[in-house]
């Protein structure tokens, strides 16, 4: 099991979420395609497919340049594309024979689009664009008195033939993204209401259950909307909350029939009840936490180690976060690889007065674009932060003793935590390649440090001592640290470090909390 999650890591780590996800639906699509012209699907013709496709993705690729250039921001093309594919999954195989239809069609991605500027609060939109983007269309029809497509079917995302390969492109993103546990609670919630519902009105339980993946999107919303990462709170427990209303709202015209003989007539609203259930999520997300791009400039930039490189940003607004937190960077530069223009990571600094934050990255030999971008940065230049988040923090209660686990750049999201509470009984454990590769060797002189690496350090800190090895094992650190199973533990590293030590300090620990490095 440890080997196959080394490898997920491992490959998918290779390129961001943003290329994957367009990658996935690109084959799904192709895959959709593929099923039509051979008969396999009944549908619209493959040339009528692929002429609505062309004009989803011409149109939000065109307005999404056009919008930006209105904006005066820079667009992001890749964002674009996405919207463009998953609209593609709303509407085919709705019958497209005229100009007309056409034309509502690329109304369809250019209104996805602008939603992503006008909907906004302080540059994060809050609407998922497709679903803003299909739910605008209708209301659009409404006010013009059209009705050549008034629902979304969903049906190249929800057939029995396509239903594995969207279930395992679904897999694929929730993994990568760290959000399977969310897609799942939303397939459950979803499924189970709408299967309740469908069991009085089909012959058995077996077929209720068919029906709803066969008929429904849920996995196809689980996998690449519900997950979304700009319309998602910060903390899992609010993502939970809003996979949980998402559910709701999606199965409500299933399940209400449960409830009453008479369900209310909402009129054609409820005709869109599953694009109508993210922007009620979105809605949800938004209050949770009010999303904010900030522009941070930097102010100095320093090499740590041979390999790694901190920079010190000022932004523009005071940012908030918790020690062990990231944020996601925007660093627009010619030439980028398939890695892209965003990237998270931990803030190596403690909240602070002065307002600074400091993130490290560790830059090889073959670097990504974005890296090598980032190293050629000069003081006063500006990147833009487009959210704040995650779980992997501390306990509330600063009494509670810790274990901390790092390999290589894992360092930094303690480097923020121990400087912020350096009285709290934490003991770490940190693997390096090599002792000129100990980042932050001059905060973390205080502190309670066991150093595994090949080679000793030739000076050591009076609280620190050296265990020589390859890498970081269990075993290692059960000996290094007696106490062991009175802490908590948190890990925070490369996927295959992580993984190789996490079920083993589970069964030692009273808990363990992760941080991958995917894709770093």
């Amino acid at each position: 099991m440890e080997k196959l999650r080394d490898l997920l890591d491992r490959q998918l780590g290779l390129v961001t979420m943003y290329r994957l996800v367009t990658l996935v639906l690109i084959g799904l699509a192709a895959i959709y395609v593929g099923f039509s012209a051979t008969g396999v699907i009944d549908g619209v013709s493959v040339k009528h497919e692929l002429l609505a496709l062309v004009v989803l993705l011409v149109a939000s690729y065109g307005a999404n340049r056009l919008f930006a250039l209105i904006w005066r921001i820079k667009p992001h093309t890749e964002s674009s594309i996405i919207t463009g594919l998953l609209l593609f999954f709303l509407f085919v195989p709705l019958l497209f024979t005229d100009v007309e239809s056409y034309l509502w069609l690329a109304a369809a991605a250019a209104l996805a689009n602008l939603s992503k500027y006008v909907l906004a609060w302080r540059g994060r939109h809050i609407f998922n664009p497709a679903a803003a983007g299909a739910f605008l269309v209708f209301v659009a029809q409404q006010l013009f008195g059209r009705d050549l497509f008034t629902t979304a079917t969903w049906q190249a995302a929800a057939t029995d033939t396509m239903l594995p390969f969207v279930a395992i492109g679904a897999f694929l993103v929730l993994w990568r993204t760290r959000r399977l546990d969310v897609g799942l609670l939303f397939i459950v919630l979803a499924a189970v209401l709408t299967v309740l519902a469908l069991n009085d009105r089909t012959p058995g339980l077996g077929d209720a259950v068919e029906s709803t993946f066969q008929s429904y999107p849920v996995v196809f919303l689980a996998g690449f909307m519900v997950s979304e990462p700009l319309t998602l709170p910060p903390r899992r427990k609010q993502q939970w909350a809003v996979a949980a209303v998402v559910a709701l709202v999606f199965a409500y015209p299933s399940y209400i029939t449960l409830l009453t003989d008479t369900p209310p007539d909402l009129g054609w609203i409820m005709d869109q009840p599953q694009e109508l259930s993210l922007l009620v999520g979105n809605l949800v997300a938004f209050a949770f936490a009010r999303r904010k791009g900030v522009a941070l400039d930097l102010v100095a930039r320093r090499q740590l180690t041979p390999e790694t490189h901190e920079f010190t940003f000022r932004p523009k607004r005071p940012m908030s976060f918790r020690p062990g937190q990231f944020v996601e960077l925007t660093v627009p530069h010619k030439g980028a690889d398939t890695r892209g223009l965003r990237r998270s990571f931990s803030i190596s600094s403690p909240p602070g007065p002065d307002g600074t934050m400091t993130l490290a990255l560790r830059v090889p030999d073959k670097s990504s674009s974005f890296k090598r971008a980032m190293v050629g940065l000069e003081p006063g230049a500006r990147v833009h932060a487009t959210g704040i988040g995650g779980d992997f923090v501390l306990p509330a209660d600063p009494t509670t003793p810790v274990l901390l686990v790092a390999g290589g750049i894992g360092i930094t999201p303690f480097i923020s935590q121990l400087q912020h509470q350096p009285d709290r009984d934490a003991v770490l454990v940190y693997g390096v390649n090599a002792p000129e590769e100990i980042a932050y060797a001059d905060v973390l002189a205080g502190f309670r440090v066991v150093i595994v690496s090949p080679v000793a350090p030739e000076h050591l800190p009076t609280r620190w001592r050296h265990v020589e090895a390859p890498f970081i094992s269990v075993d290692l650190v059960a000996t290094a640290v007696p106490d062991l199973g009175e802490r908590l533990a948190y890990v925070s590293g490369p996927p295959a470090m992580v993984n190789s030590v996490r079920a083993g300090l589970a069964r030692r620990c009273k808990r363990v909390r992760t941080d991958y490095f995917t894709g770093y």
